[in-house]
């Protein structure tokens, strides 16, 4: 398993365990074991450039200050706030790291201090333990590796500890400027789900998929949007239909208008 694979299953729940049916030993007739109906594949939606290009157009008009909702002003306060971003709003992150980036300004901070006193730094946001260790190893590789400083190379960023694509991605593209595809919950959700972009469950592939699909100059800034337009009215319990900017061009068969 990729380091980067590794990475995705760091906060990963187990399933329940499924309940089993009692069966009835007075029945005269012997009990029939129902046959699941077989799933249906997930289709994808054909999207020619020009439809893309005016999904894009109307997505920024809807959404003109779209943006990366994650504070930071180095390409490490980025790296550190992306880690502790994995189950947790940006909103929370953010009121997080507005203390902690005055405490720590490099990797050597971070790794230097004890994980008990990091811990407590970031207490409030989700699985604070476990991304305590992540954040001390990643800093710990970043000065052993790189100089202490944080690479900007896709292969480099997902061997760092706490650091699969997406968050690889996003350092990318917001810290470095580079066109790059991450799916978060929102993108991944909009591109099978509701806009069709991919029939794919794992995050790669859908990166992957999504990739042939945007226009490699809009991959960042139509990763935004799309982000935004899942977090603010194509929510996952109830699109907003309604007041959909796209609504025209979406091939979602269950719209709530």
């Amino acid at each position: 398993m990729s380091p980067a694979s590794q990475n995705y299953d760091l906060f990963g729940e187990s399933m329940p365990r499924a309940a089993t049916k009692k069966i009835d030993k007075k029945s005269s007739k012997p009990s029939r074991m129902k046959t699941p109906k077989k799933l249906a594949a997930k289709s994808v939606s054909p999207w020619p450039s020009a439809k893309v290009s005016q999904l894009l157009d109307r997505l920024e008009k809807a959404y003109p200050t779209a943006r990366l909702e994650l504070d930071f002003t180095t390409p490490l306060e980025l790296l550190i706030a992306t880690i502790m971003a994995a189950q947790c709003t940006d909103k929370l992150v953010n009121e997080v790291t507005a203390k902690l980036f005055k405490k720590y300004r490099k990797p050597e901070d971070y790794a230097r201090v004890s994980a008990e006193a990091l811990e407590q730094d970031i207490k409030p946001v989700t699985f604070f333990p476990n991304k305590a260790r992540m954040i001390q190893r990643c800093c710990q590789q970043l000065i052993e590796k790189h100089g202490g400083k944080v690479p900007a190379d896709l292969a480099a960023l997902v061997e760092l500890s706490g650091v699969g694509r997406k968050t690889a991605n996003v350092v990318l593209a917001h810290a470095f400027g580079q066109q790059t595809v991450a799916v978060d919950t929102h993108v991944k959700r909009l591109s099978t789900e509701r806009l069709y972009f991919s029939a794919q469950s794992d995050p790669d592939k859908i990166e992957m998929d999504v990739r042939q699909i945007l226009p490699p100059l809009r991959y960042t800034r139509g990763t935004v949007l799309l982000q935004w337009h899942g977090r603010y009215t194509c929510q996952a319990r109830r699109p907003q239909c309604e007041k959909c900017m796209i609504v025209e061009l979406c091939p979602f068969e269950q719209k709530t208008i």
